[in-house]
């Protein structure tokens, strides 16, 4: 791939998490029609990456492309938010009983560097918090955090189709979604940085019925708090 072609890639991706991310937030609210005009003027850019990247979110389910009046936001709804968590916690589960018996000590070091940058993001965005100053930049700092913790524990499993088939999940019902909801609540995200070290404490003592059992129970959780959003949204 040549460098142009990665540049164009990259935009394309970032312009559809961007307004993936809007979407699932209920910034962009369902029923709302995106005008490939409005978005390119928006965004600085030419139409070309903007239909690309509706063509992505199309291919999630989030938007419906309709011939010459642009796209519909669909959004998603409450049921299908639960039955993907429902999935992606026993996906996960297994993930984590596979790990907990094929991590190695890189891996189990990169795992605590990725907790101990989670706390630290999450300290930072209670200190913002009291102080009444924006904690965009900690929000960030913890969400990269959190997805590096899980994105080791799928790489320590060790089975590619697992890998791949959570990937495909994510791409339809991203992370994100748990981001959103987190980042509203400190005691919500503390109480994600334990669930976190009960995780991190089975894969180190080689436990896999209890880290299936404890990932499961964190996806779960996690999968309530965001369908609880959403059904508060409609």
């Amino acid at each position: 791939m040549t460098e142009a072609a990665h540049e164009r890639r990259a935009l394309v991706d970032q312009l559809a998490s961007d307004l993936q991310q809007r979407v699932l937030s209920g910034d962009i609210p369902s029923g709302t029609r995106l005008r490939q005009s409005a978005l390119a003027a928006e965004f600085g850019v030419s139409r070309t990456p903007i239909r690309e990247a509706l063509r992505k979110l199309q291919a999630g389910g989030l938007v419906d492309l309709q011939p010459h009046r642009g796209a519909l936001v669909r959004g998603l709804s409450a049921r299908e938010i639960r039955d993907a968590y429902e999935v992606r916690a026993e996906l996960e589960a297994l993930a984590a009983e596979l790990a907990a018996v094929r991590i190695r000590h890189d891996q189990l070091d990169r795992l605590r560097a990725a907790q101990k940058q989670f706390r630290q993001g999450l300290a930072k965005t209670v200190e913002a918090r009291e102080n009444g100053g924006p904690d965009v930049q900690q929000a960030v700092m913890w969400g990269r955090a959190n997805d590096q913790f899980h994105g080791v524990i799928q790489e320590a499993a060790h089975n590619d189709v697992l890998v791949a088939t959570l990937t495909h999940l994510h791409q339809s019902f991203p992370r994100d979604l748990t981001k959103i909801v987190l980042a509203e609540s400190t005691p919500l995200l503390r109480a994600n940085v334990l669930e976190h070290e009960e995780i991190m404490g089975a894969l180190q003592q080689r436990d896999p019925e209890s880290a299936r059992e404890l990932m499961r129970r964190h996806v779960r959780h996690a999968g309530e708090l965001v369908t609880m959003r959403f059904e508060q949204r409609s």
